[in-house]
Parts: C-alpha cells; structure tokens; sequence
C-alpha cells in the first residue's frame, strides 16, 4: 500500500487531534488530546511547518504524523512521533526523515551533534525495535499521576499563618510566574528556558490565569507558582508546580495542591491530573502520592545522538 507525506498546517488540527486520539485509546484506553493543545502546536511562531512537521496518509486517511522543535538553540532537538499501530511502515519513514531534519536543525544552530529527544508511552503504538536498531535508548521515565475528587471532600484550605496566594489575571504577575517557573525549573532534568514571550505563547489560548496561583511568605517575598488547566476535556491539569530552594520544606507545596484539588473540586471535575520525573530529586513524586495522587500510565523519554549534517545546497555545497 502507497503513502504520501506532506508538512503539516494550521487546518490539519482537527484531523492530527483525532489521530492523537486514536494512539491515545490504543496506548492508554481513553482519548485525552484536546483540539486547543494541538492547535498551540501549529499555530506557534516558531512552529516552521514547512520544514519540522510530517503527515503520512494512507488512502487518503491521516496514519501518522511527526513534529520537530528548537527550544534549545543548540544541540538539543525535540521530536514527537504518532502512528497507527497497523502502519509501521510509514512510522518508520517518517522517523527516518525526522532524523535527519533534527541533524540538519542542530548543524545550523552551530553544533557537531544532534541530541534528540522523544516522549513514547511506555506501550507506545510504534515498534520500538525500529528505535532500538537506530541507536535509541531510554534515559528518563514520567508517570502521569491523577487523583478523584469530591467536592463533598475536597475543600479550598484554609490559609496558613504567613502564606498568601494571588492569580496571575494581572500582566505583572504573569511576568513574575514565569520568573518563579524559570528559576525554580532551572536545576530539573530536560528544563529548556524560555522567554517571557516564548513561554507565553507556549501556554497557548487557553490558559485561564485566574487557576494560576503565586504563593508569597511573609518576609520571603514570592516563594512559589503552581501553574493550572481547565481546557482539557478528560481532567483538571497541573502542569507546572514550583518552589524556591530556600523555602521548600515548610508544606507550601502540599498547600497549593490541596488548594487546587479545592478548586477543581468546586468546578465540578471529578479527576485532576499532572506529569512528574520519577527521577525528581526534590521528592516531587512521593508528595504527589502522599496527596493520594496515583499512576496512571508512564511515559519515557528516548534519545538518540546524532552527527550534525548541514542540508545539501543546491550548488552541491554543504
């Protein structure tokens, strides 16, 4: 059977959501890709669709589909990869051509090598024998851990003495959740920074700031950020929970979960969800299950090295 491949674009987010949530029911049972997050994908200034994203077709159907991202300026590039398990082959293509657009995206940011990155469910629909023989390997694992809620149950906490807590419905305080994400992500496994800007558009349309909370401490100033969604269809979201080195140890973390669970609790959501590395130094993964959050299903990062290779001009020149 024959298949064509093309860049992606803006248009394509319904048909690459609905097959983001074919390999969802395949990997985990359930669909939970919604259309908001695959748009903020395509529609991304930095997205260069023309050169970093695939869509395989088989008989006209969307079998498979790939995208490439620079966040790092340098040698690290980040790919994701989602095919229909009956479709290996055109899986494989497309990994082929990933490859060497990651080698060519990381000889033009002036590295030797190219580092790539890509996040499979640890039964992922593609074969990962066809990683394994191109020199892929495993070298982190995230669990998705989600946890019921109740509003009979779970309540807004009380404040404790010192702490307060403000939204980031204010630009000001937009800017410093960013500030607080940045410095408290810093020290993490895979953390690429970003600008403001960047990360602002990273957050795509539909963030609501009001579930974005910055804790301050009375004489500390701002301690920490806890970053929150309500557009996804299956959960309540956190994606993002940070604290200062200098005020880790003293609940606050446990506080703005409780208060999330309070909060999507009150909202109606019967499920809140996040990611976490298993290999978190900072106990992340224990207080999450401490707060009766549990695994769901994991995902693991592979990586591959590759020799940067500059494209081929068209006067034979590298």
């Amino acid at each position: 059977m024959s298949f064509t491949v093309r860049p992606a674009t803006p248009e394509d987010a319904p048909a690459v959501c609905a097959l983001l949530n074919a390999v969802d029911v395949a990997e985990i049972g359930r669909a939970e890709t919604d259309l908001s997050s695959v748009e903020t994908d395509l529609t991304g200034s930095e997205a260069d669709l023309e050169h970093n994203s695939w869509l395989a077709f088989e008989d006209g159907r969307l079998v498979a589909y790939g995208l490439l991202w620079d966040d790092s300026g340098a040698e690290r590039i980040d790919i994701d990869h989602y095919v229909l398990p009956e479709h290996q082959a055109v899986g494989e293509h497309l990994l082929d051509l990933m490859q060497i657009r990651a080698a060519q995206k990381a000889a033009a940011n002036g590295a030797e090598r190219a580092v790539v990155h890509l996040h499979l469910n640890v039964r992922p629909t593609l074969d990962t024998a066809l990683l394994t023989s191109r020199s892929w390997e495993t070298v982190r694992r995230y669990n998705v851990l989600t946890r019921p809620l109740s509003a009979a149950v779970d309540h807004v906490p009380a404040l404790p003495p010192g702490l307060t807590l403000r939204d980031c419905r204010d630009e000001g305080d937009r800017r410093r959740a960013h500030q607080l994400m940045e410095e408290t992500f810093a020290d993490h496994y895979d953390h690429q920074p970003r600008s403001y800007e960047q990360w602002l558009e990273d957050r795509g349309k539909g963030i609501d700031w009001s579930l974005v909370w910055i804790a301050s401490l009375a004489g500390s100033g701002d301690v920490a950020v806890v970053m929150t969604r309500d557009d996804r269809q299956a959960m309540g979201w956190i994606p993002n929970l940070g604290v200062r080195k200098q005020a880790r140890g003293r609940g606050i973390a446990s506080h703005l979960l409780r208060h999330a669970f309070g909060v999507y609790a009150g909202r109606g959501r019967d499920t809140i969800g996040l990611g976490v590395d298993t290999g978190n130094a900072t106990g992340a993964l224990r207080l999450y299950e401490a707060h009766g959050m549990s695994l769901s299903f994991a995902v693991d990062t592979w990586e591959v090295t590759l020799k940067a290779d500059p494209p081929v001009r068209p006067d034979g020149r590298g």
